[in-house]
């Protein structure tokens, strides 16, 4: 999305959840969005194979109870 799409979108979903906001708040959030949106591309375009796989999830070791 460019510029003028996310402001748009920031906009819609704004009315949509009946989120008050003025013209420069939606306009940050517009800002934020859009460098998120780059963050994830650039996520995105890391080339991954087949084999790779996440890492495992935390779980903490279980301990003692006090009886």
């Amino acid at each position: 999305m460019n510029e003028a799409q996310t402001l748009a979108y920031v906009q819609a979903a704004a009315v949509a959840v009946d989120l008050p906001l003025d013209d420069a708040q939606a306009a940050r959030v517009a800002v934020h969005l859009q460098r998120t949106a780059g963050m994830a591309a650039l996520l995105d375009a890391f080339p991954l194979e087949t084999h790779d796989e996440p890492a495992e999830l935390f779980h903490p070791a279980p301990f003692d109870q006090p009886r």
